[in-house]
């Protein structure tokens, strides 16, 4: 009897110091991420009326976003983003990382270049792209000899913020899927060549199956980030762009309406909606990943 009440006393202490190091993280969920998301919701249903005043008008901020026609090209143009990033992305963040697991020279100098643009500010990134893509002297036209208008021109603004997204997030997705591919153990790899498999078909019934789970990871991340897409817009698309109709996200079009309108409630139901779209392709992911992640070592 003794020995189970010194059990239960000696569970209870590491279970309340379990609750305490894990309480500064769940302290800092609520106040950073779950209440402010609270006012948001309700600030969504509210007008502004400034000093931090709101007045509830219901659903009258919704009504008039689904009336909107900025509204639904904004949220066209963020899907469109996300398809011509996300699958693009994907593709070659696996390939590089399957390069830097090869045996080559020199493999830890090519693992910090391509993790390079992560460490760097966005805001250099910008100006670097921006000059590279500038329609008079960049030096993308100069190489070609061509006149492409890269960031005003409405039919391929969304293209290059498109490219500026990929070379950013390729270095990161390729080290997550460096570790998954480190973890793929190499017996795997000995027997398929005792039977006489392939390279080619060594990855996609060795590779690719067991590197799923990592890619079902990256494919979540890259498509809330793409869904997100606001500080790559705001610094290569200025707002006397005559292209910025052609590329405004969700989160930019919430910028312009809260920070810059000052209609706050207005802005928040776009935030609202952008949550709902992330929760329906994140729900689709996970619905999805039954077919083709494999979880079995």
């Amino acid at each position: 009897m003794k020995g189970k009440m010194k059990l239960s006393v000696a569970a209870r202490r590491e279970e309340n110091w379990g609750w305490i190091m894990v309480a500064p993280t769940i302290i800092g969920l609520v106040i950073l991420n779950i209440w402010p998301f609270l006012q948001t919701l309700y600030a969504s249903f509210c007008e502004h009326l400034g000093f931090g005043f709101y007045k509830f008008v219901g659903f009258q901020n919704y009504i008039n976003m689904f009336q909107d026609p900025e509204f639904w090209k904004a949220t066209w143009n963020t899907i469109y983003f996300c398809i011509l990033t996300v699958p693009v992305g994907i593709f070659l963040s696996l390939l590089v990382a399957i390069l830097l697991n090869a045996k080559v020279k020199g493999k830890g100098f090519f693992r910090s270049v391509f993790f390079l643009p992560m460490v760097c500010a966005p805001a250099a990134i910008t100006m670097v792209w921006r000059w590279i893509f500038n329609s008079e002297y960049g030096i993308l036209n100069q190489m070609f000899g061509a006149h492409i208008n890269w960031i005003t021109d409405s039919k391929v603004v969304m293209v290059t913020c498109a490219v500026v997204a990929i070379w950013s997030a390729i270095g990161y997705d390729a080290v997550l899927l460096l570790a998954g591919l480190q973890n793929i153990s190499k017996s795997y790899y000995e027997a398929a060549e005792i039977d006489g498999a392939g390279k080619i078909t060594q990855f996609f019934h060795i590779t690719l199956p067991m590197v799923s789970p990592t890619l079902f990871v990256v494919l979540i991340m890259r498509l809330m980030s793409s869904m997100k897409v606001y500080d790559l817009i705001y610094m290569m698309v200025e707002d006397t762009n005559p292209a910025l109709s052609s590329v405004q996200s969700l989160m930019y079009l919430f910028y312009r309406e809260s920070f810059v309108a000052g209609s706050r409630g207005y802005g928040s139901a776009i935030v609202i909606w952008t949550v709902l779209l992330i929760g329906i392709v994140t729900v689709i992911q996970f619905v999805g990943q039954k077919k083709w992640v494999n979880y079995e070592v």
